[in-house]
């Protein structure tokens, strides 16, 4: 299928690797150039060498620094012509106990998961709207869903930006100016992330990180970890022109592990 997307811009947050990097190589296929961040350098520009194999009729720009800063986020959108396609994206803080997070955890959680994704939005959907075209795409967290214990700051922060995309998709001025503003929300995709949590996991009950991980790969109905290519094609979907009458939902790939019915 030709999703229509060729020859726009699009910019992918902390797409070096993981998710994020598969969103960005799932585009570039279908002809979009993108705009890639990342906090490495090093692995940045192998990313961008990636991409720029991928499809060499797309245009590739990077930017490096964390797109939390106000500044890292200026120049990722200064480097875009315009931005066709957003997809938001950051990596998600610790695990641990909220007992022992004090203001400032929280504080950094909710820039990260919340106000970073909100500030770039802001920065770019009312001139999607201006032009007719607009594809925004947050990736969040199945624990969205159903609220993952260790993860208080993330379940917290993602909620949140959960609950201000509901109202703001809805919004008749973007809607019916054909702007869509959708959550993805990965299960378990074996990033670097996932494989960190396997070894929180072992340290906290006394197992071993393989042990981990194949309990938590047997306890997906698939039987396996999603892949980052199989989340960017979906990303993609989302994306495309032929989505625009898809807006203001939460779109979960967990494999089949969420047991409810709605």
């Amino acid at each position: 299928m030709d999703l229509g997307i060729a020859g726009r811009w699009a910019v992918v947050c902390a797409a070096s690797k993981g998710l994020g990097k598969g969103c960005a190589e799932a585009l570039v296929k279908e002809g979009v150039n993108v705009v890639i961040n990342s906090r490495s350098q090093q692995v940045l520009e192998a990313t961008v060498s990636e991409l720029q194999r991928l499809n060499p009729n797309s245009e590739i720009r990077h930017v490096v620094g964390d797109i939390t800063e106000p500044s890292v986020r200026d120049q990722v959108l200064a480097a875009a012509p315009q931005v066709d396609i957003l997809v938001n994206n950051a990596g998600g803080p610790p695990p641990g106990d909220f007992r022992e997070w004090g203001p400032e955890r929280w504080q950094s959680a909710l820039n990260a998961n919340m106000i970073t994704p909100i500030e770039m939005i802001k920065a770019t959907i009312d001139q999607m709207a201006e032009r007719g075209f607009g594809r925004i795409v947050n990736i969040t967290s199945s624990s969205v869903k159903a609220p993952i214990a260790p993860l208080g700051l993330s379940n917290g922060a993602r909620a949140g930006l959960t609950g201000f995309v509901a109202g703001l998709a809805r919004q008749p001025q973007l809607a019916s100016r054909n702007v869509t503003v959708n959550n993805l929300l990965p299960g378990k995709f074996l990033t670097e992330r996932l494989r960190s949590n396997f070894a929180h996991s072992a340290q906290t009950s006394g197992r071993t990180a393989d042990d981990v991980m194949n309990a938590q790969q047997q306890a997906i109905p698939a039987r396996r970890f999603g892949s980052a290519e199989e989340f960017g094609t979906f990303c993609a979907f989302l994306c495309s022109q032929q989505a625009g009458y898809f807006t203001g939902q939460n779109v979960l790939l967990d494999g089949g592990v969420y047991p409810g019915t709605f």
